[in-house]
């Protein structure tokens, strides 16, 4: 069941989000359950949080690149064999446009954090292992994450070829 998003008249909208980079990339990550149902309504938000389409997108939290406009949804997942769910949504920069017909292994690699911290998953120290299918491509990769104190680790030794 969606969440309601709260608004006070038509124009301002509040739903929380987390802005998290992954890799060479930064996303919005949501709760899957704090975002409209897939469809226009979802793309309305997803473009108005980017402030997509405008170049400098200025109106919203994109950063003017395909890099820095991405936007991740994530939720338990009821799916055997995976712990969370995740949607890749690109907003495009210069045209009113959100793409789900690929994903970013940049944002996929902040999944397993986003989960974690978010309560997602239980963490258990000192590596949590996530199992993620990603809607987009209906694939399913694990991902392995250092915790400490319950929460993802974010500075340390790790690294991504």
């Amino acid at each position: 069941m969606n969440a309601p998003i709260r608004s006070t008249d038509d124009e301002q909208v509040e739903v929380r989000c987390v802005l998290m980079r992954g890799g060479t990339s930064k996303a919005l990550f949501f709760h899957e359950a704090d975002v409209p149902a897939p469809g226009p309504a979802r793309d309305r938000l997803l473009k108005r949080a980017m402030g997509t389409p405008d170049v400098l997108q200025i109106d919203g939290l994109g950063g003017s690149r395909l890099v820095t406009s991405k936007n991740a949804m994530i939720k338990r997942s009821a799916r055997p064999g995976a712990d969370v769910d995740y949607t890749f949504a690109q907003a495009d920069v210069e045209r009113d446009r959100i793409g789900y017909d690929a994903n970013c292994g940049n944002i996929s690699s902040a999944v397993a954090p986003f989960a974690i911290d978010e309560g997602l998953v239980e963490a258990v120290e000192p590596v949590t292992t996530v199992r993620i299918h990603n809607t987009n491509t209906g694939t399913v990769f694990v991902s392995k994450v250092q915790v400490r104190n319950g929460k993802a680790r974010v500075q340390g030794d790790c690294a991504i070829a």
